[in-house]
């Protein structure tokens, strides 16, 4: 989601300018990046994004180039088993981005979705006689295709951020750099009526106060959040649900189940930026629908999901 963020920040900052759009379409093995990842090319042959560990980024660029040059799209097609020991096959479509101008162009129609954390979905053909991308609307369902790759973009996780402790700059940094969008609560109460959450949104409750916390917490639950993360002990998480439940009905199908107290995934950390580190991994590994353990025990390939712990008991 980062780079993607960055490739539309490059294309909106530069509206005079062209370039090429390389688009991962189809894998097969083992491979770095999957269907729908993406990766800008200028005119001079610089690239911004990864569909590789740094093997393919040369030749895409290079074919990049040339159809800036000519303004036709072109399959590219690498088996990295035979090129790197990698025991991988992938296609890549280079297309032309023309100028965003006035009007703007894929990229930052992309752009101005997400912002707006609406459905962004892209259909790109890379098989038949016209290759290329285009958005979808919404409503529009459309059946598979060979040669035809559907991407929903998953819209930027945000994170609500409720507290003034430590942990906050640590985590808002992580949080930047993963190219998350942060919202900061001080108190419970600057939190909009009439807020919206979606998939893509966790909130972390770390105000070192228990009456902010419960709170935050009156508040959050009625979200039904895939995440929301208390900071402190459980005997303080059970002695905030108790109070809690004196004012309202708790819903631990629905809201309670999803509430992670203590945050974070057991690393054992200790200083606040551990901490952060800890839970932003927590937050990932929910949203990602994994568990947050190691990659070398997994059975499964790294790339697919797996059902939570609530999943499997039903």
């Amino acid at each position: 989601m980062k780079a993607l963020q960055q490739i539309i920040q490059r294309v909106a900052g530069n509206p005079s300018r062209s370039w090429a759009l390389a688009t991962l379409v189809q894998t097969e093995g083992s491979t770095y990046r999957k269907p729908g990842a993406r990766l800008l090319v200028d005119s001079d042959g610089g690239t911004l994004g990864v569909l590789s560990g740094g093997c393919l980024e040369d030749q895409i660029a290079r074919s990049g180039q040339k159809v800036i040059d000519d303004a036709s799209p072109v399959l590219l097609s690498f088996d990295t088993k035979l090129l790197y020991g990698c025991d991988g096959q992938l296609k890549i479509l280079v297309e032309p981005l023309p100028a965003a101008g006035q009007n703007g162009n894929l990229i930052t129609e992309i752009g101005r979705l997400l912002r707006n954390r609406e459905v962004c979905r892209v259909r790109t053909c890379f098989e038949g006689d016209t290759l290329g991308s285009e958005l979808l609307a919404s409503d529009v369902l459309l059946a598979e295709q060979p040669g035809v790759l559907i991407d929903t973009v998953p819209l930027p996780v945000r994170l609500l951020l409720f507290g003034t402790g430590p942990e906050i700059e640590p985590i808002t940094q992580l949080v930047d750099n993963l190219g998350w969008v942060v919202e900061r609560c001080g108190h419970p109460s600057e939190l909009a009526e009439d807020f919206r959450p979606d998939a893509q949104t966790a909130a972390l409750v770390m105000t070192h106060n228990f009456g902010r916390d419960l709170v935050a917490l009156d508040r959050l639950l009625p979200l039904q959040l895939r995440y929301i993360g208390l900071l402190g002990p459980r005997k303080r998480h059970a002695e905030l649900l108790a109070r809690l439940s004196e004012y309202r009905p708790l819903d631990f199908d629905a809201g309670v189940t999803n509430l992670f107290a203590p945050a974070g995934l057991d690393i054992g950390s200790e200083a606040p930026e551990e901490i952060a580190l800890s839970i932003v991994s927590e937050v990932a590994a929910v949203l990602s629908e994994r568990r947050g353990g190691f990659l070398r025990q997994r059975k499964d390939d790294i790339h697919t999901s797996v059902a939570t712990a609530s999943e499997e008991a039903a």
